[in-house]
């Protein structure tokens, strides 16, 4: 083989490799997959809490160049509390700005896969507690039910007492 044969294949090689490490990097990853179906949730929805009725309204926005999703919860009595979802490696995370003056940071397990309706957040850490028995959430799970309707069970506790409320959502606007 000559010289030019040689670096003609080593060249078609070599691009060979790079146009396939490119397409492997263009592929998105598991839980980048699933919080695209989290921010599919962009717009506002209605709802009930469980057991009280009381009214509330959620307002999903995408914001820091579309990697972060806000989640706002306002309810027809009550302060409104923030909800932030991003994607940390190979799991989502959750950070909720409670009412409560607290700020309990969860996230999934490892993504295996994005398709899955139900996202399961479990406590991390919390900041902004005075002491351990101050009310926190604990957990979130979301069930995305259809494009239009959403579940939420948010477990919490409270001075050694644990619990869950229960919210579902229906869209009400895009």
């Amino acid at each position: 083989m000559n010289k030019w044969n040689r670096s003609a294949m080593l060249c078609g090689m070599l691009l060979t490799l790079m146009c396939g490490a490119n397409s492997q990097a263009a592929e998105k990853s598991k839980p980048q997959a699933a919080f695209e179906q989290l921010a599919s949730l962009v717009g506002e929805w209605k709802g009930v809490q469980d057991g009280t009725g009381t009214e509330i309204t959620l307002t999903y926005t995408l914001t820091a160049d579309d990697s972060v999703l806000m989640e706002e919860s306002r309810p027809v009595k009550g302060p409104a509390m923030i909800t932030m979802f991003s994607v940390d490696r190979d799991h989502l995370v959750a950070t909720h700005y409670c009412s409560a003056r607290n700020q309990p940071q969860m996230a999934t397990g490892t993504i295996t896969d994005p398709q899955k309706n139900v996202l399961s957040f479990s406590l991390v850490r919390v900041t902004g507690m005075n002491t351990p028995q101050d009310w926190h959430n604990t957990a979130l799970e979301m069930h995305l039910e259809d494009k239009d309707h959403l579940s939420q069970i948010w477990s919490w506790e409270y001075k050694g007492k644990k619990g869950t409320t229960g919210f579902h959502f229906s869209r009400i606007r895009t």
